[in-house]
C-alpha cells in the first residue's frame, strides 16, 4: 500500500528477474500482498466466516485469494489441477474450518505470491502466446492471458475482501 514516504509498487520500477512483459504481473501481485497486509492487520478473527448482507466471507476471499493463483499459473504451466488443488478449491466454499486463521491465510497467500514471482521469472516471454486450455473442456486461452488474469483477479478479490471488512470492522465496534 502506498504511503506518504513509499509510492505504490508498480512506480517503485521493475521487479528484479521478471521479464519486461511480465511486470505488470508482479506488480499487481505485491501490491495485492501489501494492501491484504494492512487491511487485515488487527481484524478480529471471531469474523473471519461471517458474510454481511450476505456477501462472501473474509475466510472464503483469503483462502480464494491464494487458490486462484495457484490454479491459474498451474493452467499457465500447461498442467492439469491435482486432487489437492481441486480439494482446495472445494473447501473455499466450507464455513468455518477450524484451524484456519488469518496469519495463516496471509502466509499463504504470501507464499503463493513468491511461487508466481518465481514462475514469473522463469516464463520465457516467446511463450507468452502459447495455447493454453483451462479445465476438463480445455476453454482455449494463452499463458499472458492466465497470468494476467491471476494479476487482475486477485486484485478484483482484494477490493471486495476491503470492502466486506471495513463493513463487518465497523459493525463490531
Amino acid at each position: 500500500m502506498a504511503t506518504p514516504n513509499r509510492p505504490e509498487v508498480w512506480q517503485r520500477g521493475p521487479v528484479e528477474g521478471i521479464p519486461l512483459l511480465l511486470q505488470p504481473v508482479a506488480h499487481a501481485l505485491l501490491h495485492a500482498g501489501e494492501e491484504l497486509d494492512a487491511l487485515m492487520q488487527g481484524f478480529d478473527e471471531n469474523l473471519l466466516w461471517e458474510k454481511p448482507a450476505g456477501v462472501a466471507s473474509p475466510g472464503f476471499h483469503l483462502q480464494h485469494l491464494s487458490g486462484v493463483i495457484d490454479r491459474l499459473l498451474t493452467y499457465a504451466r500447461g498442467e492439469t489441477l491435482s486432487p489437492e488443488q481441486m480439494e482446495l478449491l472445494r473447501l473455499e466454499n466450507v464455513a468455518p474450518q477450524p484451524g484456519l486463521t488469518v496469519p495463516a491465510l496471509l502466509s499463504r497467500f504470501h507464499e503463493q505470491v513468491r511461487l508466481a514471482l518465481q514462475q514469473l521469472s522463469n516464463t520465457n516471454e516467446a511463450t507468452l502466446t502459447d495455447f493454453r486450455g483451462i479445465g476438463r473442456k480445455q476453454v482455449p486461452t494463452n499463458v499472458i492471458g492466465l497470468l494476467v488474469h491471476a494479476a487482475e483477479h486477485t486484485m478484483r478479490h482484494i477490493g471486495q475482501l476491503n470492502v466486506t471488512v471495513r463493513v463487518l470492522s465497523g459493525l463490531s465496534r
